[in-house]
């Protein structure tokens, strides 16, 4: 296959997270933008929900002069409401915002086109579907105007759609430009999410089950038939980890063509100085924090713990952390003190008003305040399942206990009126992290924490666990990454192999944990977007191909 065929001239790539963040797809599409400019230079365009009306867009820098012709006709000729700028990320990629309520009343003759030509079955939509495939259709409209203002006609163009979300986009240019080359990746099927999420086992079992019982079973049928079809009608279709290849076959019967992992950007990273005094900072903020609550003193060389992600409290593993972590509080081997942060954002009222004095006017705190386990007050708290179980579990916080545990529910964006700091200035901070997930196409959040130089332990239900364990052994935290084995029926065994994992890094010397840091950022390279970018040319060239052959 020669090289001319395999790489688009034009590229388009659309997702709900382009400049929203709301979820690991954010970091995947932010960091991958800097090696895609690379090769596309500006002739990658991302496509984004304009879903911020009159409040000034994040990470957005307008930019007048970029595509100005086309975005005054498409303006003026095609009613297309736009935001032309760059996405303010490394490697700032062109970026368009389409605002799609205008296209609500085109809804069900859009609908009823993607049945008619696809068999997508939109009957059983509630929730955020409609939403989701209108913005779909508005960025179809968006990548048809721009196609034809630009006469793309004889270009080589792609165009690739993440998560179900998008999946009507790509049907619309498949039908309506069917020149283009149409990618579409899915990061989770919606109906394994489900089923995990529904505490079914989704593993022992996942050979005998069938997608579309299943989605009628759990009220997924809309979603799941949009996935479904989008994944068999597209030119190229991937998902991120073996893990989800396998449950794709499964689910969509479908397998994908290709892996696209996720791979991450070490501009993300602060390197020598810098990286010193970042994490400095990042562990006197924590550490204060956890003292004005507590009302006690904590040794500066505390050990400090964390998980993070989306609340998924099965999912993710956050009821096995708890557990893990109360076993090395009763487990009388911890020598050192220790703080285990729970950075799960939940439903937050509000900062709570007497941590944020005691912080800011710097007042020596002895004795915890009430509820000493939450920085954030929540609504409905009684309900919320992280503070029952940690009250469950035992734990007091109390200033004798070596382990202590601390619940942070706010987005860390900088301003969440406690920490004021973005996340990856907390997670420097840490020592070691642990994400015990039980279902994890891919799982960012540890890939985040070896890029920063803190080991981690991971299960090999997530895709990176899986990966990581190709790389080194996974059964060791010297080795900067521990993969836990997890079935649907061992939570306990996982919640002890994470304690004794914490209990051993507990006792390294500096010496120790300087190599261990070193051998997470070697890893760490392993997985950067220049070397992973090449499953999404193998992608861009098999789509390209289908495409062709498709046309003639």
């Amino acid at each position: 296959m020669s090289n001319n065929i395999t790489t688009p001239e034009y590229l388009f790539e659309s997702s709900w997270e382009v400049c929203n963040k709301v979820g690991g797809i954010y970091t995947v599409l932010s960091t991958k933008a800097h090696t895609l400019q690379q090769i596309f230079n500006d002739k990658i365009v991302f496509i984004g929900p304009d879903v911020w009306t009159d409040t000034k867009t994040p990470d957005f820098i307008e930019d007048t002069v970029l595509f100005a012709d086309w975005k005054q006709h498409a303006l003026s000729q095609e009613k297309l409401n736009i935001k032309v700028g760059r996405w303010n990320v490394p490697g700032t990629p062109p970026v368009v915002l389409v605002d799609f309520k205008p296209f609500f009343k085109e809804r069900d003759a859009f609908y009823f086109s993607m049945w008619e030509h696809f068999k997508v079955d939109s009957m059983h939509a509630y929730g955020d579907y409609d939403e989701s495939c209108i913005f779909a259709l508005a960025v179809g409209k968006v990548i048809e105007s721009f196609y034809h203002f630009y006469k793309l006609e004889n270009k080589k163009v792609a165009a690739l759609f993440n998560e179900w979300m998008l999946g009507m986009g790509a049907l619309y240019i498949q039908k309506q430009l069917p020149a283009i080359a149409t990618l579409f990746t899915t990061h989770a099927t919606s109906i394994g999410r489900s089923i995990a999420g529904n505490n079914k086992a989704l593993y022992a079992y996942m050979d005998g089950y069938n997608g579309d019982q299943m989605a009628r079973e759990l009220n997924m049928e809309a979603k799941h038939s949009l996935e479904k079809q989008a994944a068999h009608y597209v030119d190229c279709f991937t998902t991120v980890s073996d893990i989800t290849a396998h449950e794709c076959k499964q689910l969509l019967d479908k397998a994908p063509n290709i892996v696209t992992s996720n791979g991450f950007e070490r501009n993300f990273v602060p390197e020598g100085k810098v990286y010193t005094e970042k994490r400095a900072i990042a562990r006197r903020t924590l550490i204060n924090v956890a003292e004005k609550l507590l009302g006690s003193p904590i040794s500066s060389d505390a050990l400090l713990i964390s998980t993070s992600g989306r609340y998924e409290y099965r999912n993710k593993g956050i009821d096995v952390f708890i557990e893990a972590m109360n076993r090395v509080r009763t487990s009388g081997r911890l020598q050192r003190e220790a703080i285990a942060f729970i950075m799960v954002p939940a439903w937050v009222r509000d900062a709570r008003a007497d941590l944020k004095e005691v912080i800011e006017k710097d007042i020596k705190t002895t004795s915890p305040l009430q509820v000493p386990f939450i920085t954030h007050w929540l609504h409905q708290m009684r309900e919320d399942k992280v503070l029952n179980y940690i009250t469950h579990a035992g734990f007091t916080n109390k200033a004798s206990d070596k382990m202590k545990i601390i619940f942070v529910p706010c987005y860390q964006d900088g301003s969440d009126g406690i920490f004021n700091k973005a996340y990856y200035d907390l997670l420097i901070g840490m020592d070691v992290t642990v994400y015990p997930s039980y279902y994890e196409p891919w799982g960012y959040t540890p890939l985040e924490s070896i890029a920063f130089g803190i080991p981690t332990i991971t299960t090999n239900l997530a895709g990176f666990g899986l990966w990581a364990a190709k790389t080194v052994s996974g059964n060791d935290i010297n080795e900067g990454v521990a993969v836990v084995n997890r079935t649907d029926f061992n939570y306990f065994e996982v919640a002890d192999t994470i304690a004794n994992y914490i209990l051993s890094y507990a006792q390294k010397d500096k010496k120790e944990t300087e190599t261990i840091k070193q051998h997470c950022f070697d890893i760490a390279s392993k997985a950067e977007w220049s070397k992973f970018i090449t499953y999404y040319k193998t992608a861009f060239g098999i789509a390209l191909e289908q495409a062709q052959k498709r046309n003639n």
